[in-house]
């Protein structure tokens, strides 16, 4: 039934984002951590990458994570001279983690998961109203 493969559908893009918002956390929970001697790199954002996966036994196209990596972009640069991590002009690199655009990205899982989440509630609807034809 197509209203069965669209809950599944939903459901394993509701786990790709459900990976998309724990590696934000992640992300979130390290913005500000730095490392503990000069020379050694703080934490380096991770990112999140899909794909679409042909189910041929479905014959439909699911989304999968392809694969999480670190963002390579600049740490940020900071003056604290009495920091351990300081080098010898005073400055420490900091992850490069923008706390509002992970915020953004937060809400962007948040709404893509929620409207999954309706389109299995949607299905099961239906589903529960042909079954209530049927019987009657």
């Amino acid at each position: 039934m197509d209203l069965v493969k669209a809950m599944a559908l939903a459901a394993k893009g509701m786990k790709a984002q459900g990976v998309r918002m724990k590696v934000i956390s992640e992300n979130l929970a390290n913005a500000d951590t730095t490392p503990s001697s000069p020379g050694q790199e703080p934490y380096r954002r991770q990112v999140v990458t899909f794909k679409n996966e042909l189910d041929r036994s479905e014959g439909v196209r699911n989304v999968e994570v392809d694969r999480i990596e670190a963002d390579n972009s600049d740490f940020l640069i900071k003056y604290a001279p009495n920091h351990p991590a300081a080098d010898e002009m005073g400055y420490i690199r900091t992850p490069n983690v923008n706390s509002l655009v992970e915020m953004m990205d937060m809400r962007e899982a948040q709404r893509s998961y929620e409207a999954n989440l309706g389109v299995i509630e949607m299905s099961r609807g239906m589903l529960m109203r042909m079954v209530d034809l049927l019987r009657g």
